[in-house]
């Protein structure tokens, strides 16, 4: 059974741009164009995350979120918003969003934002199996440790969260500005850390790194997992 999301919006045409990234991406979608036909949709049917405006007609996002949140509901939620001041994401995440995406957006970003909020919010669930397992690595995620062929490779915060990303999205191509987002978000650095960083990972997880098998350059595009 396929994942669902639901977009809440009450711009028709951001809804559709939202409905198109959800669908890309293999994951179902239902729409509602305010918060209060939200909560009627959440009243009746289970979802696996909810992507959320914070400026909208009647009752806006962030009461939204309170809403759900009062209802005990854990659902994940990635507000997606104009809105760009720092009180107005720290707020979000504070009041229960898991995580606040400004517009305009990159639509492959969202799309893995999403992916990875659902997978990492089903491995929390009760008697989930912790191990997401690619080829010959395994990556747990209750203690954050790596392994190749059963053999751990110990990894930094940053190739960590690399490392995550990638055997979440095996196969997927990310270029530099989506790494950058994903895993410094707004911090500025050297443009070119990625480099330094799959170079990093290829130095560890790779048989030849001078020609890699599994972290693979895409000439022109970005880096691809491949198992």
């Amino acid at each position: 059974m396929a994942d669902t999301v639901l977009i809440v919006d009450d711009d028709q045409s951001v809804l559709t741009m939202l409905y198109k990234v959800v669908k890309s991406n293999g994951i179902d979608a239902h729409t509602a164009s305010s918060g209060e036909e939200a909560l009627e949709l959440l009243a009746h049917e289970a979802y696996d995350c909810i992507l959320l405006d914070v400026n909208m007609h009647g009752m806006d996002g962030f009461a939204v979120v309170q809403s759900i949140r009062r209802r005990g509901l854990k659902t994940p939620i990635i507000i997606v918003s104009g809105r760009k001041e720092d009180y107005d994401t720290l707020y979000g995440l504070d009041i229960g969003a898991d995580d606040y995406v400004t517009k305009p957006f990159n639509p492959i970003t969202l799309g893995a934002k999403v992916k990875a909020l659902i997978r990492r919010s089903r491995d929390n669930l009760p008697g989930a199996n912790a191990l997401i397992t690619a080829g010959p690595f395994q990556y747990n995620t209750s203690t954050l440790r790596f392994y190749k062929n059963g053999v751990e490779i110990p990894l930094s915060s940053k190739e960590n969260a690399m490392m995550k990303l990638f055997i979440d999205n095996v196969n997927r191509i990310f270029s530099k500005d989506m790494l950058y987002d994903l895993i410094w978000g707004e911090a500025i650095i050297d443009e070119n850390a990625i480099m330094v960083y799959v170079n990093r990972l290829r130095q560890k997880i790779e048989e030849d790194p001078s020609s890699p098998k599994y972290i693979q350059t895409v000439r022109g595009l970005g880096y691809r997992f491949v198992v």
